[in-house]
């Protein structure tokens, strides 16, 4: 199962809550009965001008007009009960409500627009996610998936975190990764990688020749804004990820590490972190070093879970400043497959955040071997 951020329902832009449309008329109506019966020298007029401005602040403009003109005929109404229409008192006051009810209107609407604008740029979010960061399916051959993404910020759908998994003739294959950087550039390079991944991983023969194609898509175009000049120092834009092959017959997995943090393998009640001997550079990185891409084999057994994440994960402090210990948390996982694990740790690493805010975007994928064959 693959889990998409929370992101409440949204009302139609300028739809009144109904509910609280009855607290400005009833302020409306309490102080102009209050200001009738009050002593001559007492005026609550003034107070008539919370009732548009209150209602500004939830409803569209052509509401907060209409309880601005109720405002101005109750204060109106009581001119003429306790003087006259054109006692200056009352007049002011009249005039005061009238330009107060005119400004917030126009106020209601200018957050409206910015309502509208904010509705399109979350279905464009929605829409890219799709796109980008596609959702796995539940079942690949043996294996059982689930994902989730969590970001950051909170209105963001996507950022720098990506995964994906493909099948290929012998068994799936599988990225995770963590692009440096933040914001429409970050998402920019991980919809690079994933399209690399997604093209490719079903046609190489091996990892490395497919990591080499992946590091040829990141390092592809150093002058992307044509202007002779590279976009940044060198090394300054890379992308760490972890890519495995899991056969459908053998039970093993290949794993290359290009500068993520190791998988964890949870086999009976505990997390071992599946640690490469030669690990690669991160994406981008690898035309500053002399090394090969050499994938290493783990065992990979049915009832084995193997956790892929981001650092957003285990970066993740607490109060108190101490890091998420997700090997800990991970070890102590639900029995019943990797949909439950990762709601169980996503609760736990939203708990362990103050406030339930990360600081950093974070990205798991749960696999679990249910078998020898597809």
């Amino acid at each position: 199962m693959d889990h998409r951020p929370p992101h409440p329902s949204h009302r139609h832009v300028g739809e009144p809550r109904l509910p609280l449309l009855a607290v400005p008329f009833a302020l409306i109506a309490v102080v102009t009965v209050v200001d009738v019966l009050a002593p001559p020298d007492v005026h609550l007029g003034p107070f008539l001008v919370a009732a548009p401005a209150l209602t500004a602040s939830f409803a569209g403009p052509w509401m907060t007009g209409f309880v601005g003109a109720v405002a101005v005929t109750a204060q109106a109404a009581v001119a003429v009960v306790r003087t006259t229409a054109t006692d200056l008192n009352h007049t002011f006051q009249i005039i005061a409500l009238v330009l107060i009810s005119i400004f917030v209107t126009l106020f209601a609407h200018l957050r409206e627009v910015h309502e509208k604008q904010l509705t399109q740029l979350r279905s464009v979010a929605e829409a890219a996610q799709e796109v980008v960061l596609r959702p796995l399916r539940d079942r690949m051959g043996p294996l059982r998936l689930a994902s989730v993404y969590l970001a950051a910020e909170a209105e963001a759908q996507i950022g720098g975190d990506l995964y994906a998994a493909t099948r290929t003739p012998h068994g799936t294959r599988l990225i995770i990764g963590d692009v440096r950087g933040k914001g429409l550039e970050a998402v920019g390079d991980a919809a690079l990688v994933l399209g690399a991944f997604r093209a490719a991983a079903h046609q190489e023969a091996d990892l490395p020749t497919l990591i080499a194609h992946l590091e040829a898509a990141v390092a592809a175009d150093p002058d992307p804004d044509g202007t002779g000049e590279p976009a940044g120092e060198p090394g300054e834009a890379f992308t760490t990820a972890a890519v495995l092959d899991v056969p459908d017959q053998d039970m093993t997995l290949r794993l290359i590490s290009c500068g993520h943090p190791p998988p964890l393998l949870l086999r009976g009640g505990r997390a071992i972190p599946l640690e490469v001997d030669h690990p690669a550079p991160p994406l981008g990185l690898t035309q500053y070093v002399d090394t090969g891409f050499a994938p290493q084999s783990f065992s990979f057994e049915p009832g084995d879970v193997v956790l892929l994440y981001t650092d957003g994960v285990i970066e993740a402090r607490d109060a108190e400043g101490a890091f998420y210990p997700l090997p800990e948390r991970a070890a102590d996982r639900p029995g019943d497959g990797p949909d439950a694990l990762l709601r169980h740790l996503c609760a736990d690493l939203l708990a362990h955040s103050p406030g339930g805010r990360l600081g950093d975007d974070a990205a798991m994928v749960a696999i679990e071997r249910i078998g020898g064959g597809a």
